[in-house]
């Protein structure tokens, strides 16, 4: 599973997810990807369930890119436990996703075979997305230019 080998501080404010994504809203490396439509915090263990089902899905062809990384510590008090007495170990890792963020790209799969996937993986996840796929971002290039 993912998370970072090393951080600048051990436990993190929970914080709030506001706004749109500033960067990481475009396709950079497959044809097809995943993209946030809500805000959320997407775990570890969601990225990796995610990953499996859309590789699954794919048979092992093509290629997967994972375009978030979980880098935010969310702790957790042991079970039956009084309240206060600090902040909880680190329970887990997860990532802060804003609406619009791409999460998973694939290639080197047909189209049919790469919806699939990224719905089957979509289904893992915590929050709704959508699939966009180089054409859709070429399109919405040209109307903005336009």
């Amino acid at each position: 599973m993912l998370q970072p080998k090393k951080t600048k501080y051990r436990k993190a404010f929970k914080g709030r997810i506001h706004g749109s994504a500033k960067g990481g809203f475009s396709l950079n490396f497959g044809s097809y990807g995943l993209k946030t439509v809500e805000p959320e915090r997407i775990t570890a263990r969601q990225i990796e369930a995610a990953r499996r089902a859309i590789t699954r899905q794919m048979k092992r062809q093509g290629r997967v890119w994972i375009r978030v990384f979980p880098d935010l510590p969310v702790t957790g008090k042991p079970a039956e436990v009084r309240m206060g007495k600090g902040k909880g170990a680190v329970d887990h890792w997860a990532a802060r996703c804003h609406p619009g963020r791409i999460l998973f790209e694939i290639d080197g799969v047909p189209d049919d075979v790469a919806r699939e996937a990224l719905r089957l993986g979509a289904a893992k996840l915590p929050v709704r997305t959508k699939v966009v796929t180089r054409l859709d971002a070429g399109i919405a290039h040209l109307e903005e230019a336009a």
